[in-house]
């Protein structure tokens, strides 16, 4: 392989494909990758649909507990609840709770109106 690139020039296919790629960066930008992401995903999602993201969430999770054990997810749990604290306070627990509660209540509320309405139909 030595050989190989003695022959056709200074560079291996790698090192010719990481100044490529970096020069694509320095005339592009960040911007750029986003936007063919983008693309990429969304046309992965309409090939494959959602349930192909499912898969693969659901299979890198079960890989990631398998090799780290349930105890690292309460620790990036914790870690991240800390974070949300720090940068939010208690102003925001407080707001979304509200809302939760709220949520709880229409829900409830819907219930018992499906259940009258099932109820005045039974009769």
């Amino acid at each position: 392989m030595a050989n190989d690139k003695d022959k056709k020039g200074s560079m291996t296919v790698a090192e010719a494909g990481r100044k490529g790629g970096q020069t694509v960066r320095d005339e592009r930008g960040r911007e750029f990758y986003e936007e063919i992401g983008k693309k990429g995903g969304e046309t992965v999602r309409n090939e494959r649909g959602r349930e192909f993201y499912e898969e693969i969430g659901r299979k890198g999770g079960e890989t990631v507990r398998d090799e780290r054990g349930r105890e690292f997810y309460e620790e990036i749990g914790k870690k991240g609840g800390q974070t949300v604290r720090d940068e939010r306070g208690a102003p925001f627990y407080e707001e979304i709770g509200k809302k939760g509660g709220q949520k709880v209540r229409e829900l409830i509320e819907e219930g018992k109106r499906a259940a009258q309405s099932d109820n005045k139909k039974g009769d």
